[in-house]
């Protein structure tokens, strides 16, 4: 117990000297340590884990999704996420560590739980990741339109950029549609 108590010691020790020297360097042009690496990806994985287990999936249709759901994601995801086709931006270049690019995942087999990486995905979009640049969508957003958000980026895995490029020009069809009959009063 005593050897334990002395490592923990100089572990903690060792951290503070290296957080207070300024040795670590936390530019966005440099990766972390590997350890660092190692150890901020199990947080944020255990922690988006434990969040969104006991989250309850909205129910929602396929037209949501590609509606409000592609909506959502084509107007405020794909400078940092991208979508199928696109160059990386300027931004997305510059982020460290990098956005997930959801459009190159494989899509998720039926074997494993879509309803999981939904509810997980939620949670991200409506709180967002600290040291990340994942803004919490939550604050501006109601929960429905984070749920069709969710299902929309989970639908993204594996599509093409012809697939995207028909969601989009469909989403622009039914607002030009739906804004003609708006216009007209008589």
């Amino acid at each position: 117990m005593k050897m334990f108590l002395s490592l923990l010691f100089i572990a903690i020790v060792a951290v503070v000297i290296v957080a207070t020297s300024g040795t670590y360097n936390i530019s966005a042009t440099e990766k972390h340590w590997s350890i660092v690496e190692k150890a901020i990806t199990w947080a944020r994985n255990n922690s988006i884990d434990t969040h969104a287990k006991n989250l309850v999936v909205s129910k929602f249709d396929e037209k949501e999704v590609l509606s409000s759901g592609l909506e959502h994601y084509h107007a405020m995801c794909t400078e940092c996420h991208l979508s199928p086709g696109q160059k990386p931006t300027e931004i997305s270049m510059g982020l460290y560590p990098q956005a997930p690019v959801f459009h190159e995942r494989s899509p998720i087999s039926e074997q494993l739980n879509q309803s999981e990486v939904i509810k997980k995905y939620f949670w991200v979009i409506k709180n967002g990741l600290k040291m990340t640049a994942m803004p919490a969508w939550g604050l501006s957003h109601d929960d429905k339109s984070i749920w069709t958000m969710a299902a929309l980026t989970l639908k993204l895995h594996g599509m093409n950029a012809q697939q995207y490029e028909e969601h989009i020009r469909a989403l622009e069809a039914d607002h030009s549609h739906d804004h003609g009959h708006d216009d007209h009063s008589h």
